[in-house]
């Protein structure tokens, strides 16, 4: 059953279900397909704009950011609760970059890093989500580019997590993004949950280069028959159709973790991104498997509220 799905998740990850740890006062951004009106994330937007179609007012055409946005902080409001996302009190900054196909430009992605860069101290930005790949860009000089602009996020104090991407299980797949050590790079692996389905994330997420450091990916997350936030969700009179959709993938084992980071951030109000990243890795779950799949481990959110740098 669908409750199954998102218990199973909780569990793997340890969340505790600390009422008071829950995202609160933290401010998210994601560059996705943007997000569509949804109960549970109703009111949860402090900006939006569109570099696809250079709108104003927050939509979603795919629906693939809508999920991911809940995975992150969506209030279960139409499940009472059920379908909460990780870290249910943050609140957004969302830029779209990706258009009704799931498809963007380069330079879609570099004007919303510098957006991001003019609206980081405006809306008190700590974590930014990037779940997309950049395996499609072929401009090297744009690459560089993109990547020096995230890697300056990581200098004003945004932790940037980015999806390892769904191009593997080849070695050296994962996204050029991700490579950075500026960059917290997310797998997916969803241990012996759905072992016989041939189509689980943990078979198609990318791998690093092995036997080098920094490891990446650096965490793995759940990632396969993630429940969230459906942006094609239909009212009826007074009931609700639709309102949640299953997605799989490396995107939304990123959202998980970036859910776990803003929990982490309201717990340690001072902790910087380097300390956040070390608290991270010193807490992961040893898989036994090759550090370019696992990367450190599974991510945990056990004793938030104890999380010290050793």
């Amino acid at each position: 059953c669908r409750e199954f799905y998102m218990n199973r998740v909780r569990k793997q990850i340890g969340l505790s279900g600390d009422s008071t740890i829950t995202g609160k006062g933290l401010t998210v951004a994601v560059l996705d397909t943007g997000m569509a009106e949804h109960p549970d994330l109703s009111g949860k937007i402090l900006a939006f704009y569109d570099f696809v179609n250079k709108r104003i007012k927050s939509y979603d055409d795919n629906g693939h950011g809508t999920h991911v946005c809940g995975i992150i902080g969506g209030t279960g409001e139409l499940s009472k609760g059920l379908y909460r996302g990780i870290a249910p009190d943050v609140k957004f900054v969302i830029g779209k970059i990706l258009d009704k196909n799931g498809e963007g430009e380069a330079d879609a992605l570099l004007l919303a890093l510098e957006w991001i860069e003019k609206l980081y101290m405006i809306y008190h930005i700590r974590v930014l989500n990037i779940s997309i790949s950049m395996k499609e860009i072929k401009d090297k000089k744009k690459k560089e580019l993109i990547r020096k602009k995230i890697e300056n996020l990581w200098d004003y104090g945004i932790i940037v997590v980015c999806a390892a991407g769904n191009h593997g299980p080849g070695e050296e797949t994962i996204s050029e993004i991700g490579e950075s050590e500026k960059v917290i790079a997310v797998g997916c692996h969803d241990e012996n949950y759905f072992a016989t389905d041939r189509n689980r994330c943990s078979n198609y997420s990318a791998r690093g280069r092995k036997g080098t450091l920094p490891r990446k990916p650096d965490l793995v997350a759940p990632g396969t028959h993630i429940i969230s936030c459906n942006a094609f969700w239909v009212k009826s009179r007074n009931n609700y159709m639709n309102g949640y959709v299953e997605k799989s993938g490396t995107s939304m084992a990123t959202a998980i973790v970036t859910g776990v980071i803003s929990l982490i951030l309201q717990a340690n109000t001072n902790m910087t991104n380097d300390e956040c990243r070390l608290v991270l890795i010193q807490n992961s779950k040893e898989l036994n498997l090759p550090w370019n799949q696992q990367g450190w481990g599974l991510v945990q959110a056990k004793n938030l509220r104890f999380y010290r740098v050793n």
